[in-house]
């Protein structure tokens, strides 16, 4: 597999003076402000790790030095690489990132589309666990719904909530469509029920507006015992076609990054600013309610 499966674990990154002021300077001077505009540290650290992942990607796979580049977005705000070469039968690149809990995570590919999500199985802030899923019930066919109330306790049942839910996310965000997607008309038939650290799971299919959909594949695995990670994988274009082999095989597990091992490519596209760092450790990590739970 041609492809890229990163993560960085942000919720343990607890940066220096020196490590956040490399990173502000390693990207883009507007994605650095935009990441300054967060309220909590968690969320600016979660947002600063998506940019580096993503001009890594660029670097890395598509081979382009760090400071010949520019990423741009459109207009519902998905990062994507301003005139990228087009060589002669080359497939273009389709690349992901999602952020939640305690990883930032990135999903690419060539010549097929794709999407990723990462969920983090934790209890409901604000209500109990039988008041969370009677409000959020209505985002499941009553196929997925008897699968995750199937489980023997509530820990297990929010586990299989969050799983289907990175399923149903990886997918629309595979093709764009946002918050207009009605998530009912995605239904999942997971397999297996209980998953495994370490193993990539390709077996999972989608029935599409009640018709299973043959066009993707879904790889799910699991960072931690607490984090699930889908990965959405249209079909291959043309070219890429005689490549795809079979899927389950071709899959390829998450690579967690160091913070050296996500700045190994990086240079500095902007001058310091020290008082970029002095915002961010004026940060509260999280709000209150969260530090306290």
């Amino acid at each position: 597999m041609e492809g890229a499966r990163w993560a960085f674990r942000c919720g343990a990154w607890s940066p220096s003076r020196a490590e956040w002021l490399l990173a502000a300077r390693c990207v883009q001077p507007e994605e650095r402000d935009r990441v300054g505009q967060f309220m909590f540290a968690k969320d600016a650290k979660a947002a600063m790790a998506g940019r580096l992942l993503i001009r890594k990607l660029v670097c890395v796979k598509m081979g382009l030095p760090w400071d010949e580049f520019r990423l741009d977005r459109t207009p519902r705000g998905k990062p994507y690489l301003a005139h990228p070469s087009s060589g002669s039968g080359s497939a273009p690149w389709s690349f992901n990132i999602s952020h939640q809990g305690d990883f930032a995570v990135l999903a690419a590919e060539r010549g097929r589309q794709v999407g990723v999500d990462v969920m983090k199985t934790t209890r409901p802030g604000s209500s109990s666990v039988q008041e969370f899923f009677r409000v959020m019930k209505r985002q499941f066919t009553d196929f997925e719904w008897c699968t995750i109330t199937s489980a023997q306790s509530d820990w297990d049942r929010l586990h299989l909530f969050y799983r289907h839910w990175a399923l149903k996310e990886s997918f629309i965000k595979a093709i764009g469509s946002g918050l207009s997607f009605n998530l009912q008309r995605a239904e999942f038939h997971i397999l297996p029920n209980q998953m495994q650290e370490g193993r990539i799971f390709c077996q999972t299919k989608m029935h599409l507006d009640e018709e299973e959909d043959e066009d993707w594949t879904f790889e799910e695995c699991l960072l931690d015992k607490h984090h699930h990670v889908a990965v959405a994988l249209g079909k291959p274009d043309g070219s890429m076609a005689n490549d795809a082999g079979n899927p389950g095989e071709a899959a390829v597990g998450f690579t967690v990054l160091s913070f050296d091992q996500l700045m190994e490519e990086a240079m500095p596209l902007s001058d310091e600013d020290p008082a970029y760092w002095e915002s961010f450790r004026r940060k509260p990590e999280v709000p209150l309610r969260q530090s306290e739970g």
